[in-house]
């Protein structure tokens, strides 16, 4: 059953906030964890429903996972080789899951089938599929190389592989079957994307030669077992620190923060449109950096964003655009096409929703415009399914002028089931 939820507007955003563990990370040390020769130890797993599913289908695959205290959990490996499973491996709405999976399953000896929710049933798998085949498993889909998808694992051979469209979710796919193929493995980028497949292989024990713009591994490499604490997840940070740069009298820390340069550029953006940040207690874990972020409010000026930064944000540019009218010039975005075929056709959520709220929008086939000084006025808004849309206009409605109602504001519960809770707790009226 869907959740309509109304958000009031506030006066200010206090407190101190510990996050749950990054999802970009909680995934591939699952993974990798299942390949392992023993048993890996993961404190501040991300809570989300998408890691939830890549558990799930690490268990149907014979991985034992057991659940210790909260946060925290167990994963004996198999190593290279899993069991094979009794039914359909379900990823739900988790392209991460499915993607990630299909590397280490066309290596395996048996055939396996990848399905998940109507979302993730229109998302775009031939990026995952040709890679996938060239090194030799046999992959079917359905019209349109969409889900789902029947895996028939093989010997691999490793290739040489240009990803055509920057993702990182496509390049550890072909890593993780790297691992496991004849030969060496090497994935060109053409701009550089989040590093944390191959900081995790290296974590676990692999060997990467990595130059500017590539990454090679070569296969038969065993894995060791590792023990992590999983830093809090940077792109879920990011709803908190737009949130309180909105608020001149903000007073927010976030402790235990992932700040890998490759995901950090929001502070950047946030930096360019007048906040400053102190950054405490950084340490290096296993090649991840956390620490504490404060953030300092400033005015909010204008940002264009496009190019390699457009990259590096794509999970955090819908709730820059949802903030949007509250800078002083505006915000625009470009060269972000793949916004389209993520949960949710994310520039048109984006669109209609602030056009929903009173503002002006222009949007483009790789982007959208929003102009600065615009008050948005209370009304009501749809998720469209998408968790990230459902957070960024929580957000977006505490400085509107009434009540903002969000449908199907449930959808939070892919990547964060506690956010409402959690910004209602920090949240001054």
């Amino acid at each position: 059953m869907s959740l309509d939820l109304a958000i009031r507007p506030a006066r200010n955003l206090l407190g101190a906030l510990r996050l749950p563990g990054d999802k970009s990370i909680s995934h591939r040390y699952a993974i990798l964890s299942a390949l392992a020769e023993g048993e890996s130890r993961l404190e501040n797993f991300a809570t989300g429903a998408d890691c939830a599913s890549t558990l799930a289908c690490l268990r149907a695959l014979g991985c034992e996972v057991k659940q210790e205290a909260e946060g925290t959990l167990t994963i004996r490996g198999r190593g290279p080789q899993l069991s094979p499973p009794q039914g359909p491996l379900e990823c739900g709405n988790s392209g991460s899951t499915m993607r990630m999976l299909a590397g280490i399953l066309a290596a395996q000896p048996f055939s396996s089938d990848l399905v998940g929710d109507a979302s993730l049933s229109r998302r775009p798998m031939a990026r995952v599929i040709e890679p996938l085949t060239r090194m030799g498993a046999a992959i079917a889909a359905s019209g349109g190389a969409r889900p789902p998808l029947r895996i028939s694992g093989a010997r691999l051979r490793g290739i040489d592989y240009a990803l055509p469209v920057p993702s990182a979710q496509v390049k550890t796919a072909v890593l993780f079957a790297g691992l496991m193929a004849q030969g060496e493995t090497s994935v060109s980028e053409p701009v550089p994307t989040r590093d944390h497949g191959e900081l995790a292989l290296e974590a676990f024990g692999a060997r990467l030669t990595c130059a500017p713009g590539r990454i090679s591994i070569r296969g038969g490499q065993a894995l060791r077992p590792v023990a992590f604490r999983i830093p809090g997840d940077i792109s879920t940070a990011a709803f908190f620190l737009c949130a309180a740069a909105l608020f001149p009298e903000s007073n927010l820390v976030l402790d235990d923060v992932l700040l890998n340069p490759t995901r950090s550029a929001l502070l950047d953006v946030l930096s360019s449109l007048g906040a400053r940040f102190s950054m405490l207690n950084v340490e290096d874990r296993m090649g991840e950096l956390a620490g504490t972020i404060r953030l300092e409010p400033r005015p909010l000026g204008g940002a264009r964003i496009s190019g390699a930064p457009t990259v590096a944000l794509i999970d955090e540019l819908p709730v820059l655009a949802a903030i949007a009218p509250y800078t002083g010039q505006g915000i625009e975005i470009r060269d972000a096409a793949e916004l389209r075929v993520k949960e949710s056709d994310r520039i048109a959520a984006v669109a209609r929703n602030l056009r929903a709220l009173g503002a002006e929008v222009e949007e483009f086939t790789d982007g959208l415009r929003v102009p600065g000084r615009q008050p948005l006025k209370g009304g009501e808004v749809d998720s469209f399914g998408d968790h990230r849309i459902a957070m960024a206009f929580a957000v977006a409605a505490l400085r509107a002028q009434d009540k903002v109602v969000i449908r199907n504001a449930d959808a939070a519960q892919v990547s964060f089931p506690e956010f409402f809770e959690t910004l209602e707790q920090l949240v001054e009226r």
